[in-house]
């Protein structure tokens, strides 16, 4: 009977599917972005960057194959990263439940910030977010992209983390 309960010896398939996954969620990002005309507040730019490493990830795992010590080490690097998807996702969605009155003016962008201001002071500022981090824009079954985004880096890290206990 076990000879038909094998683990899966190949992580090829599954970061296939993870790096399709990513590309269309960046892909999803730069229509919106230039087809939409939906501009990325400072939080959506963090995002798609931890989009991006998620994606660069996947292919290098595509592409390598580890097995055994190599899993957990890229099990490790996934987990890292979804978390902070997580994380971002997370305080992003928070802030839209807020009305953007209450965060005050939109203010100079995230490229002004990192030009004038020390990376402390920018990563305090994103997080802070701002009145263009609470705004809405769209929506698809209730959910708006922030939204969208922590349920995909959820499955990502719940992923990542079987990926890192049990290496295979």
């Amino acid at each position: 009977m076990n000879q038909y309960i094998e683990p899966i010896k190949s992580l090829r398939p599954l970061m296939l599917l993870g790096f399709l996954i990513t590309a269309a969620m960046f892909g999803t990002a730069m229509y919106m972005q230039h087809v939409m005309y939906l501009d990325p507040c400072p939080l959506c730019i963090v995002t798609r960057v931890i989009v991006l490493i998620l994606a660069i990830l996947f292919f290098i795992t595509f592409i390598a194959n580890p097995t055994g010590l190599g899993r957990r080490i890229f099990g490790a690097l996934f987990t890292l990263t979804s978390l902070s998807g997580v994380i971002v996702s997370s305080r992003h969605s928070w802030l839209q439940h807020f009305p953007p009155e209450s965060l005050g003016s939109c203010g100079p962008g995230l490229n002004y910030w990192m030009e004038n201001l020390p990376t402390s002071e920018v990563i305090q500022n994103v997080f802070k977010g701002t009145a263009e981090c609470s705004e809405v824009s769209w929506t698809m079954f209730g959910l708006s992209i922030p939204e969208w985004s922590l349920i995909v880096f959820v499955c990502f890290l719940f992923f990542s983390l079987r990926l890192l206990f049990k290496g295979r």
